[in-house]
């Protein structure tokens, strides 16, 4: 039985697409020449990320079948005093799934791309980004130290900065990535005070060496205050988190970030990038489970994104924004699962999620492709018959979305409401009115789009807007601009590839993952105080049996409930939600201002800052400093020296009486006044 991974096997499984990045994006580019075409710089990328996929699936089947293991450094970069800043890679059970999720869904990304991006003159330059994006993902989730997992960190938002700005030449692009990227900075600038604290008392960023000190930790407190250190430190890296993952109040940035590619939209901002937050707090867990404080305030803010955000789905009319706002909820779902101490099983959902969330983006992007780039669902109907592939997939993750028995997003998604039922904090009360609440919103919001999208009467030709949608930047392949048509193969392959773990991934791995031993040296939980998982492996007698239980329990009333309700509101009887739109018209309109988070972002938060920052300029540096330090004290010296000027007259009988004076006022102060 092979005990540990070898080291130069695990450096290929980055450095491969890396590789791929550099070739498409220095020598199929402007920068360096366009030396090769369209056809080489899909390949080498292709290529790169496949040798990826191969490497990291061996890496797996090692980890979970031998119970190989490595955690190593690979390179030492500095030593300062005694911290070290090192490179190197912690290969466990978390590891390995995450490497097989990045790899296997960029690598459909990456062929899907080559029919979505077809007649984009960026082509070289995409493949380029999202290789890129590969490596630096992969570089996050291998990392065994903190540095390391903060460079993979701010390398993903580089990418994602570049990706969703990719039409560098569109107003709301521009707009969306420098959202992103400003909103990003907020949570990690918690998250690299989190980091700070750490080094500065544990005095290491290698895992292994900071959660050994997790118990000296617990026992401190903030210097000047009565915190505890630890709950402060969760609390730091929990918001880099809520910046990387998109949890309410820092959310803002991800719906925006539909303005870039649909593949962006999948391998980014669906499956890959935005779980990094999951997987981070997963991986610290011997640190949270320290702090009951954090855990109650990841449930709660988890809880209000997993709900909230749900809402948000139900009024949106852009396909891809309904699939955005669904992401936003289901990484409340994980995040709420985290709070719970259940993280295996938000890694879990992480994983069943990546799949049929992917999916779904790339089944939205087959859509816009087979409508000649319109994005409304208003002005959709009836693809079923024009594009079956797209159709039976799409379905098929829609499912799995909304917790169907036996399909995987069923055994990740009922796993966490049975944790957060099960959790004794504070918050869990709120958080199980949460996700019961948000499996109907799922499942209405989903089918919303199902129904409008593959059902019901054909609406091509009623849409003012054709041809303007977000991906506007392709033609219309010599198509009738109003018949739909089924996307190319290199489209519908990575379809049907998909698929096939969005239905059965859940039932092949919930036991393993959940009950059994993958993530027995990756993630840490206190049994004795949060003994979620004990109740769940209590209640666990098999996969079909838990499909089976499910039948009479809420979760699956209310998301069969959110199927009808959606079926007739827009397919038996349309004018419904038409009148309760008119009857809610203030929720409606707050809904549409998006809870007016934005309106509060832009003209208050960024408004007071750039205030703050023009007093600071025009007050404190340009009149203060400037004006009253710097200009002042020449002035000053100026007038001194003038005054003094006036004063050294060169004539001695001026000196003289002044000599005289000076000893008159001696003699008057220590004769007459000093006695």
């Amino acid at each position: 039985m092979s005990q540990t991974l070898n080291a130069y096997t695990l450096l290929a499984v980055p450095l491969a697409p890396l590789v791929g990045s550099a070739l498409a994006g220095i020598l199929g580019t402007q920068f360096g020449g366009n030396w090769i075409g369209r056809r080489l710089t899909h390949s080498l990328t292709i290529l790169g990320v496949l040798i990826a996929f191969i490497l990291s699936a061996t890496t797996l089947k090692s980890v979970a079948i031998d119970g190989a293991r490595f955690n190593e450094t690979l390179y030492t970069w500095m030593i300062v005093g005694d911290l070290k800043m090192e490179i190197g890679f912690l290969v466990d059970g978390l590891t390995a799934m995450m490497m097989c999720v990045v790899t296997f869904v960029s690598l459909m990304v990456h062929i899907y791309t080559i029919g979505y991006m077809d007649e984009d003159e960026g082509y070289n330059r995409f493949f380029a980004y999202i290789s890129l994006f590969t490596f630096s993902m992969l570089m996050l989730v291998m990392s065994n130290n903190m540095l390391q997992l903060f460079f993979g960190w701010e390398a993903v938002g580089l990418v994602s900065y570049l990706l969703i700005g990719f039409w560098y030449n569109k107003p709301t692009a521009i707009f969306a990535n420098m959202k992103a990227f400003l909103v990003n900075r907020v949570g990690d600038f918690g998250f690299i005070l989190g980091i700070g604290l750490i080094a500065a008392y544990a005095g290491t960023l290698n895992y292994t060496e900071a959660f050994a000190k997790a118990a000296d930790l617990s026992a401190l407190t903030l210097p000047g205050t009565s915190w505890m250190l630890v709950t402060v430190i969760c609390i730091c890296l929990f918001i880099g988190a809520m910046g990387k993952s998109a949890q309410f109040p820092l959310h803002v940035w991800l719906p925006d970030s539909m303005e870039g590619p649909t593949p962006i939209s999948a391998l980014i901002h669906a499956a890959t990038m935005v779980t990094a937050g999951i997987f981070m707090v997963a991986r610290m867990s011997p640190l949270f489970e320290l702090s009951d404080t954090a855990l109650n305030f990841i449930m709660i803010i988890g809880s209000i994104t997993a709900l909230f955000m749900g809402f948000m789905g139900i009024i949106q009319n852009d396909i891809k924004r309904v699939v955005a706002y669904s992401t936003l909820s289901q990484l409340g779902y994980m995040t709420v699962a985290l709070g719970a101490s259940a993280y295996s099983v938000a890694v879990f959902h992480l994983m069943t999620h990546a799949f049929f969330k992917a999916l779904l983006f790339l089944g939205a992007g087959s859509v816009i492709m087979g409508l000649h780039h319109n994005q409304d669902i208003r002005y959709m109907g009836g693809v079923r018959k024009y594009m079956p592939i797209t159709w039976i997939t799409s379905l098929l993750g829609s499912l799995a979305l909304i917790g169907t028995p036996f399909f995987s997003g069923f055994y990740s998604k009922d796993s966490i409401i049975e944790a957060v039922h099960e959790s004794h904090l504070a918050a869990a009360g709120f958080a199980n009115f949460a996700v019961l609440a948000g499996v109907f919103v799922t499942a209405f919001y989903s089918f919303r789009m199902y129904f409008l999208v593959f059902h019901g009467k054909e609406r091509y030709d009623q849409n003012p807007d054709a041809h303007h949608g977000h991906d506007d930047h392709h033609d219309d392949h010599g198509h009738d601009s109003h018949s739909p048509h089924e996307s190319p193969w290199v489209v519908t392959v990575p379809l049907i590839l998909l698929a096939i773990p969005s239905v059965v991934i859940g039932y092949m791995t919930i036991n393993g993952m959940l009950y059994g031993d993958f993530f027995k040296d990756a993630i840490f939980v206190d049994a004795d105080k949060h003994h979620a998982m004990k109740e769940l492996a209590a209640a666990f007698h098999g996969p079909v049996a838990m499909a089976m239980h499910a039948i009479s329990t809420a979760p699956f009333w209310l998301a069969l409930a959110g199927v009808v309700v959606a079926w007739y509101m827009y397919l038996v009887n349309p004018s419904v939600p038409a009148a309760i739109g008119r009857a809610l018209r203030p929720l409606v309109v707050l809904l549409e201002n998006k809870y007016y988070m934005d309106w509060i972002n832009e003209n208050i938060l960024a408004r007071g800052a750039r205030a703050l920052g023009m007093g600071l300029w025009k007050v404190g540096d340009r009149t203060l400093i400037d004006g009253l330090v710097v200009n002042g004290s020449w002035k000053l010296v100026g007038m001194v020296a003038n005054w003094t000027r006036k004063l050294q007259s060169g004539f001695l009988y001026h000196y003289a009486l002044v000599m005289i004076l000076g000893i008159f006022l001696l003699m008057t102060y220590f004769v007459w006044l000093n006695k």
